[in-house]
């Protein structure tokens, strides 16, 4: 039987063995198990001596088993399976746990001793005695009338697949062996001359010598060639969705002499900076264009984004357009609201009548405010998840802004596009992207960028609180909050967790996902309830105004506790990643992070944005248990070296990856990345973006190039292109 990437798997490999690579990876289809690439490679021919092996780390051994035995557990339910392995020169313990006695005994039967194999684990020592935890391993086949085959697979790199407990890398690596000879024509998205330029493999052979290397020097022009596949797959989708949006027709939305927006300008007490007129020119130009605009603009926190947005929407409104300002959170939403409103002055605010429109707001008002907006007399709509809704409409939605847009999934924003007819789109993040993700991840959106910050800002300092070096300075950080106060000043302390005491439940909307620590301890060691709880026996805090603030909270109380803060009633807010982005309180200069190492580069950076917005001067204290030199307080200590966004996004992107980066919404995207690394690969996505071009430039519906045209179509679905068309 001949299999193509289309086969599905029950037909290939059995259903049993289906159901498991379904289960485990989400495989359905051959060539969604062929997509699942090696990790690394073992090498036979080079024994590491167990005596040299380095605790602590992962390794790969090829040993022989020595002994293996099968007992029930002492002290608990379940059995365990003791095996010895050796290399000649030193042992190896393996522990495998089982449920019960005959499992265990199914293992000390196939790990007989005398059996060769390649061992994996993270090694350790109990009892003195050398252990891999996490055991796992691949045997050779040692039937005597294949002796020549092991001895030639003995010598073969062998692959290391990302495994499960259900299915382990030697039992993918057998599978992958029984489909790889019986597959049929292998779609290549690269023509012959272009593999030619450009020194790569035919996609057939990059894909057998990725899975069945003869010799090392087999696996780097494989990995390479894939890697172009998959840059040059996404940047041609991406590109094709540049192309399918200018072919729409948008409203052209011209700003007029003496108009809404020139009126604007003129109440402004402020000159704009030169990004924020550069930028501006640049959406105003878009606004009037044929087709709809479709762009992102980043800018550090406090660099005015938001003023941008807003002269956008005055422009729009101008001929009877609406724009919708779509926020990530309660709070978020309501301070956009009454940012805007301000902004606008008595004068212009009833014009364009500044709506909310949230899903916690009582039934009354948001039935009044769903009818203002339905019938065209707000023309600026600011809201969370409640503009989604199917009783939500629009008299002419001209306009969507969307905030913080790496908190929202695809799916909604494109429900809010939807809702007009080929709207603009005006896409804002404070969380500076790398070249190379925004090339990645943004690729059919034009990209502006506001540097320059307004003037009259007072500036930051940041230092790091280690506690485990020095873990006096905890009370310290809290007499610096109080002699803040003292100068009548406002601080922020933001914890990783509400409640430690309580088991985490789904995450709240409005909270920002956290980091696992290093040591997988089961979470932060900070709630807001527990901080709360602390300081009220401080002997400097606990006298203070306090108040807590976290997404579990009512609507209604949430605002009210952030307005009491912005209007100085509150000294020290004890809050969640609820006040990450957009909470402007002029008077806040303390900013509290505990756990700090339980947080990303760019949500620190964010977190520590929210003071030093005036004329006062911010301090950032990063509270910290991470031990120095540990990955967790390298990601702390780079934020408090530096205050450029962009600097961090680099090292946030080396330090993570960019599967954290860019986030779990990005589906169409991550599903794309198997082996490109958008940090070592930026020269090779930068070709593959020249080469996408040059083929769409010549060859608009790739009627020429088959094999590419199969290649997107098979690894970008509708559903990812449609994640693609919501960036």
């Amino acid at each position: 039987m001949v299999f193509s990437f289309d086969t599905p798997l029950a037909e290939a490999i059995g259903g049993t063995a289906a159901k498991k690579l379904e289960r485990a990876f989400e495989m359905r289809t051959v060539g969604d198990m062929l997509a699942h690439y090696p990790r690394r490679y073992a090498d036979p021919a080079e024994l590491t001596p167990i005596l040299d092996l380095p605790v602590g780390e992962t390794v790969t051994i090829v040993a022989e088993v020595l002994s293996s035995s099968a007992r029930p557990m002492r002290n608990r339910n379940g059995a365990m399976t003791d095996v010895i392995i050796g290399d000649g020169h030193g042992r190896v313990s393996l522990p495998f746990f089982a449920k019960g006695i005959k499992q265990a005994e199914w293992r000390r039967d196939q790990l007989r001793p005398g059996r060769r194999g390649v061992f994996s684990g993270k090694v350790g020592s109990f009892n003195e005695v050398t252990q891999f935890s996490h055991p796992q391993y691949e045997l050779f086949d040692d039937d005597e009338d294949r002796k020549s085959q092991v001895e030639e697979r003995a010598h073969r790199p062998i692959p290391i697949y990302p495994a499960t407990s259900a299915v382990e890398s030697g039992q993918f690596r057998e599978l992958v062996e029984k489909v790889l000879p019986a597959l049929g024509d292998v779609p290549d998205p690269l023509t012959e001359s272009v593999r030619s330029a450009e020194g790569l493999l035919d996609a057939r052979t990059a894909l057998i010598q990725v899975h069945r290397p003869e010799t090392k020097s087999d696996v780097a022009p494989a990995v390479r060639t894939l890697r172009m596949h998959e840059a040059l797959v996404l940047q041609t989708a991406l590109l094709q969705q540049r192309a399918a949006v200018r072919a729409l027709t948008a409203t052209p939305r011209a700003a007029k002499a003496g108009g809404l927006l020139e009126r604007f300008d003129a109440t402004l007490p402020y000159t704009l900076t030169p990004d924020q007129q550069s930028v501006g020119a640049q959406v105003a130009t878009d606004l009037t264009g044929e087709w709809p605009m479709n762009r992102l603009v980043q800018g550090e926190v406090g660099s005015g984004k938001t003023l941008v947005a807003l002269r956008a929407m005055l422009q729009v409104a101008e001929s009877g357009g609406q724009s919708a300002l779509i926020a990530p959170t309660e709070v978020l939403a309501a301070q956009h609201l009454r940012s805007i409103t301000k902004m606008l002055g008595p004068q212009l605010a009833p014009e364009l009548m500044p709506t909310l429109l949230t899903g916690q707001m009582s039934a009354s008002e948001r039935r009044k405010a769903a009818l203002r907006v339905a019938a065209g007399q707000a023309l600026i709509v600011v809201g969370t998840h409640a503009l989604l809704g199917e009783k939500t409409t629009f008299a002419e939605l001209g306009l969507v802004v969307v905030d913080e847009q790496h908190r929202f999934g695809v799916e909604q924003r494109e429900a809010l596009r939807a809702k007009g007819s080929s709207p603009h789109a005006l896409v804002l993040t404070a969380t500076p992207i790398p070249r190379t993700v925004a090339m990645t991840v943004f690729g059919d959106l034009d990209t502006s960028v506001i540097r320059t910050m307004p003037a009259g800002r007072a500036g930051i300092e940041s230092f790091v609180a280690p506690l485990a070096e020095h873990p006096d300075w905890f009370r310290r950080v809290w007499d610096r909050a109080a002699e803040e106060v003292a100068k009548g000043r406002q601080v922020f302390a933001v914890c990783a967790a509400i409640d430690t005491t309580k088991k985490s439940g789904p995450a709240e909307e409005d909270e920002a996902a956290l980091l696992p620590s290093e040591e997988g301890a089961a979470g932060p060691r900070w709630g807001v309830v527990q901080l709360d709880q602390a300081l009220a026996t401080h002997p400097t805090v606990g006298p203070l105004r306090r108040a807590v603030l976290h997404g579990r909270m009512p609507s209604d109380e949430k605002d009210a506790v952030m307005q009491a803060f912005a209007r100085g009633e509150i000294d020290v807010l004890i809050a969640t990643t609820v006040i990450e982005v957009g909470v402007d309180v002029p008077n806040a200069s303390t900013m509290i992070v505990l756990d700090a190492d339980r947080f990303g580069v760019s949500q620190l950076h964010q977190l520590r944005g929210r003071v030093g917005r005036g004329s006062v001067p911010g301090l950032c204290l990063l509270v910290t248990e991470a031990e120095e030199g540990s990955l967790a307080r390298e990601r702390v200590d780079a934020v408090a070296a530096t205050l450029d966004g962009f600097a961090l996004a680099e090292i946030d992107l080396e330090l993570r990856g960019e599967g954290d980066v860019l986030g779990a919404t990005q589906s169409g995207v991550r599903s794309s990345l198997r082996l490109l690394r958008v940090v070592k690969d930026s020269k090779l996505i930068a070709r593959a973006r020249e080469l996408a071009e040059i083929i769409l430039d010549e060859d608009p519906t790739l009627a020429g190039h088959p094999g590419l045209r199969d290649v997107i179509a098979r690894r970008v679905s509708e559903e990812d292109r449609a994640a693609l068309a919501k960036n």
